[in-house]
């Protein structure tokens, strides 16, 4: 019997979709190492470049490793087609500069990661691209903002790090009416627990060195939407541009991707157990969890969310002082920019990922010098309590 992994629940489709093996029968997917291919014959050489045969010529443009990760994640999402980069912010900029040209203008959630709130805020620009930014949950600020021609709209939900979410449905409405795509970079939700596409979305954007990869290996990047705009508007860019995912990154990440659905799973049940840990500790002074009913978007992580996710943001009192000692506190947390790891990792924002912001849209977008956050990973959660533990008995040394 033929498998058709389109029929498989997402756990199965993590394991078997995009599998192509060779003829030699091997049951890890095969590692394609090779920067060329061969042909028949001049003939087939000349077709291949028309496109009027189908046949690998140059890992630039595909690789087989690579397809079979590009499938796995098409049935992942729910996804026409998909193409995969070196890093995830190789796919944000992949899929807005193939997209947009000058005179384009794109309306953007201000809570965005540091390195795409930069391309939005300042390269944009510099190719004559007009770019706004929003208060992501506030959908009045968006209303206003599409109320004229706009080509793309990019947000991220939840938000990195504070994790704000936005409506993808309602947006995506208003985006579509002013004439825009609807991007969304999807890491902090997976999409285990959150498929945009389905929500109204166009587009999907990953960075698979997070969850997908999972143990801190490599990097890599994803693009997801309809064959149609994959294949006529992002292919052409990044064929030529070269932000090419490596065949052996792929392979780390087929590997990694199969147990995507049990690391993600046990994390997020560690995560939402933490959160209210740290909500009863002394000398912290608010958390954020999607699905803690204290969250001022809860019934919207209810609605478009099927779990809270693997990350706890949480403030402490001292400000970054105070930040500071709590963090050099644990043992068993790593400091850690990166996220999404079997290891738990925290890092400071404010003078980490989101310290080339500036301090006034830190301060528009919540980011204290008291924020902490936590990428929740695959401890025992006690041992993660008594490690907030140590990290928060240290704030006694400044807080009176």
């Amino acid at each position: 019997m033929t498998l058709d992994p389109t029929k498989l629940r997402p756990a199965s489709r993590l394991i078997h979709g995009g599998v192509q093996r060779t003829p030699y029968g091997e049951t890890a997917e095969a590692l394609f190492l090779t920067s060329g291919y061969v042909y028949d014959d001049a003939e087939q050489a000349e077709a291949t470049f028309t496109g009027a045969v189908e046949h690998y010529q140059y890992s630039r443009f595909g690789n087989p490793t690579i397809t079979s990760l590009e499938q796995r994640l098409c049935l992942l999402e729910g996804a026409e087609a998909c193409r995969t980069t070196a890093t995830g912010m190789a796919a944000v900029n992949a899929a807005l500069l193939s997209h947009l040209k000058a005179g384009d203008r794109v309306v953007a959630s201000r809570a965005l990661f540091g390195s795409c709130h930069w391309i939005v805020s300042t390269l944009l620009p510099r190719f004559g691209i007009e770019s706004v930014f929003v208060d992501g949950a506030d959908l009045a600020q968006w209303e206003a903002a599409l109320a004229k021609p706009t080509q793309l709209v990019l947000l991220e939900t939840p938000s990195n790090p504070m994790l704000e979410l936005v409506d993808v449905p309602a947006v995506s409405a208003l985006a579509h009416r002013a004439g825009a795509i609807v991007v969304v970079d999807n890491v902090f939700a997976t999409p285990l627990l959150q498929q945009p596409l389905k929500l109204g979305a166009d587009v999907v954007v990953y960075s698979c060195t997070k969850h997908m990869d999972g143990q801190g290996r490599v990097l890599g990047g994803a693009v997801l939407g309809s064959a149609k705009w994959i294949n006529e508007v992002l292919t052409p860019f990044t064929r030529n541009t070269g932000p090419t995912l490596s065949a052996f990154n792929a392979w780390v990440l087929l590997k990694g991707i199969e147990t995507l659905a049990l690391r993600v799973d046990a994390a997020s049940r560690s995560a939402a157990m933490l959160a209210d840990f740290l909500a009863t500790q002394r000398g912290v002074r608010r958390v954020w969890y999607p699905t803690r009913t204290d969250h001022p978007q809860h019934a919207l992580a209810k609605a478009q969310m099927s779990g809270g996710g693997t990350m706890v943001v949480f403030e402490v009192e001292g400000g970054k002082d105070g930040a500071f000692q709590v963090m050099n506190g644990f043992s068993l947390i790593a400091l850690s920019n990166n996220l999404g790891d079997s290891k738990s990792m925290a890092t400071h924002p404010a003078t980490t990922t989101h310290m080339r912001i500036g301090e006034a849209e830190r301060a528009r977008l919540g980011i204290t010098d008291g924020v902490i956050r936590v990428s929740i990973g695959l401890e025992d959660v006690e041992d993660l309590k008594d490690d907030f533990r140590h990290g928060l008995a240290r704030l006694s040394n400044i807080v009176r």
